[in-house]
């Protein structure tokens, strides 16, 4: 089985931690990530994500026949229905992946947004799901402080989704956040989800159906 995570922004260093995160997990798998060079280095916008479809298009395209599906490392999921569109094989967004599972997991759950900007699209696309009544709340860090490192901020942030919004899962809102799922988890005593493996667990689960026979 081979897997392509296309990181739809142009961050080398979003890449590869998300590589890291994805050979961490995929034992009995092949995973691969890639960057979308000449996309903007941040997708947060509607134009952000416009930028970036012609090159997420092209590694569709020009990867469909060597992969057995491909993941959208963006808590956004830019571009996944037009993904979906252009190829037969099984195509899952990490935004998608990871609250669709915090819904299994939990009556509520909360989503950890890198900036309060994108709080609103978050909203639109937990609707697009219709996941609005399992959300506890969308969150992100207050300007005003200043914390030690990005763990000790998103502690913060996920801690009172708990303790004020009711949260029983929390799903990071960034694959950028890849990584920190089991330190926060373990501190806070709720499920903590990284979408890169949520869609990871779903992909496979996917393929492996396709080939299914009874």
């Amino acid at each position: 089985m081979k897997i392509m995570i296309i990181n739809p922004n142009s961050d080398l260093e979003m890449t590869k931690a998300i590589q890291d995160t994805a050979e961490n997990f995929a034992n009995d798998f092949e995973v691969t990530t890639v960057t979308n060079l000449g996309a903007p280095r941040f997708i947060e916008t509607y134009e952000d994500q416009s930028e970036a479809a012609p090159g997420m298009i092209k590694l569709v395209r020009e990867n469909e026949k060597e992969y057995d599906g491909f993941i959208i490392a963006c808590h956004c999921d830019p571009n996944l229905d037009t993904m979906k569109e252009i190829t037969n094989k099984p195509v899952v967004g990490i935004g998608e992946a990871s609250m669709k599972t915090a819904s299994m997991l939990g009556h509520s759950f909360s989503v950890i947004s890198m900036t309060s900007h994108s709080i609103p699209n978050k909203e639109a696309l937990i609707k697009k799901y219709h996941l609005q009544d399992c959300l506890a709340s969308v969150r992100a860090s207050e300007n005003d402080k200043t914390y030690s490192n990005d763990e000790e901020k998103f502690f913060e942030i996920a801690k009172k989704t708990i303790e004020v919004d009711f949260a029983e899962v929390i799903v990071l809102g960034c694959a950028g956040m890849t990584g920190m799922d089991k330190k926060l988890e373990k501190r806070l005593g709720v499920p903590v989800l990284d979408g890169v493996i949520c869609a990871l667990i779903i992909l496979r689960g996917l393929i492996e159906y396709a080939r299914y026979e009874t």
